[in-house]
């Protein structure tokens, strides 16, 4: 396989026509048969697959290039996530937009050819793979969790924490699922799992969803003073799933499909093995 059937299996594991701006192919590379999967794949792990002989990196954190510069702009799916959850589509907008703009400026001042330069010196494949992997453990997840719920409507969030323990990478990584806002007794009402929109959209968006029904979000990861800000609204419940599990479900999934296709594949780098 090459680099742009790699990227295309990808898409089409996560229902997507266009490479998102969060993901991209740096070094083109063809004729891949070893393949070193990580998280954060950056100048280390580059000098690593090089010493071990691989065909390609790939990366699933934009590190590099245009990714790691326009990433944010994949956070307009939660727009979507949102207005299927039932909050209107101007209020879904508005509430996204602050942390939105928070995120771009952040994104503005990084070394985005750091590790680019580093593949291109080493003449090494390099490419990185975020929203399409995220929509893929999204799924995963959301997939598990509805069908527990739909056979206990009236679950609390202690149930909704063990239903994601029994999923490998949960249960084995370090960092457990916890219950960051409410109570394990509290009842989950309907619960959003939202994990593919590059970045968690903070307290406002998270008052969107509780205020248009959902009782309680799914996130990877939420930082405490959105935490804070959630707790003051006094509507609904955060449980955070855990970033590096979380990423770990999508690119388990995706390093299985590229075997069946005959690439050795390596995972590193904070994947958790199931």
């Amino acid at each position: 396989m090459n680099t742009e059937e790699i990227m295309g299996l990808a898409l089409e594991m996560a229902g997507l026509d266009e490479i998102p701006p969060d993901s991209g192919i740096h070094v083109p590379g063809k004729n891949v048969k070893r393949v070193l999967l990580g998280i954060d794949m950056e100048t280390p792990e580059l000098l690593l697959a090089k010493q071990l002989n691989f065909d390609l990196v790939i990366g699933h954190h934009p590190a590099a290039g245009l990714p790691a510069v326009y990433w944010w702009q994949v956070m307009d799916r939660q727009i979507e996530l949102m207005v299927k959850a039932g909050v209107p589509i101007n209020r879904a907008q508005r509430a996204l937009k602050r942390r939105r703009e928070m995120v771009e400026k952040r994104s503005h001042v990084g070394n985005y050819d750091r590790s680019l330069s580093a593949a291109k010196l080493l003449n090494l494949p390099y490419m990185n793979i975020h929203q399409p992997i995220d929509i893929i453990t999204e799924q995963r997840v959301d997939g598990h969790l509805q069908q527990r719920l739909s056979q206990n409507p009236r679950a609390k969030l202690e149930d909704v924490v063990n239903w994601l323990l029994e999923l490998p990478e949960y249960k084995k990584a370090a960092t457990k699922p916890k219950i960051r806002v409410g109570d394990r007794n509290d009842y989950a009402g309907k619960v959003v799992v939202s994990m593919a929109g590059g970045t968690n959209g903070g307290g406002d968006v998270a008052k969107a969803y509780f205020e248009a029904g959902v009782g309680c979000l799914v996130l990877m990861h939420m930082e405490d003073s959105d935490l804070k800000e959630v707790r003051e609204h006094n509507m609904g419940s955060i449980i955070v799933a855990g970033h590096m599990a979380s990423d770990s479900i999508g690119l388990n999934i995706f390093a299985e499909k590229l075997r069946e296709k005959g690439l050795e594949v390596v995972t590193t780098a904070g994947i958790i093995e199931k």
